[in-house]
């Protein structure tokens, strides 16, 4: 791949964007960036406390910003929030400055994967996570697959897996 042009990974919360864009950009020599992770280091908080105090438009409207201004990079794989996507900016932003992959997975997968995780907001703040995750994924699927050059399903298959398959993919355009 002579041109680094940038990797933007979307799919909801557990399908593994950030641990396979590590593993991308790693075997790419490219730089990862994770935009929750921006939101942290800019705002000095985490992300719980910007839905606590924000709330999800706050939170919506930080994310708009950080993903706007990390998608003007160059050479960059970008793990987004999975409901980054819920904004009409975010999708044409990641659309025109590279490449989308939308990383796929089933609700059961996002449940595993999630399980212990409390970093999660929006599911810290419900008794029925697989509801809350069917309702985002009735949400937002359609919306990652129509700014997804590419989808890949994750869920049997390892982070290093799916990064080869991508570079592949990448190498045959």
């Amino acid at each position: 791949m002579a041109e680094k042009r940038n990797i933007f990974l979307v799919g909801p919360m557990g399908a593994g964007k950030s641990t396979i864009g590590r593993h991308l950009a790693q075997q790419l020599h490219m730089e990862f960036l994770d935009s929750d992770i921006a939101i942290e280091e800019r705002t000095g908080a985490d992300i719980a406390w910007v839905f606590d105090v924000e709330g999800e438009d706050g939170f919506r409207k930080r994310e708009e910003s950080i993903i706007n201004a990390l998608t003007e990079q160059k050479g960059i794989v970008l793990a987004t929030g999975g409901g980054s996507v819920k904004s009409k900016e975010n999708r044409n932003r990641l659309s025109a400055r590279g490449t989308v992959i939308y990383l796929e997975t089933a609700i059961e997968k996002q449940l595993a994967r999630t399980n212990r995780d409390k970093k999660r907001p929006l599911l810290l703040q419900t008794d029925n996570p697989r509801e809350t995750l069917q309702s985002l994924a009735s949400e937002c699927n359609k919306l990652y697959e129509e700014i997804a050059d590419y989808t890949i399903s994750t869920d049997d298959q390892s982070a290093k897996v799916v990064a080869n398959q991508i570079i592949k993919i990448l190498e045959e355009r």
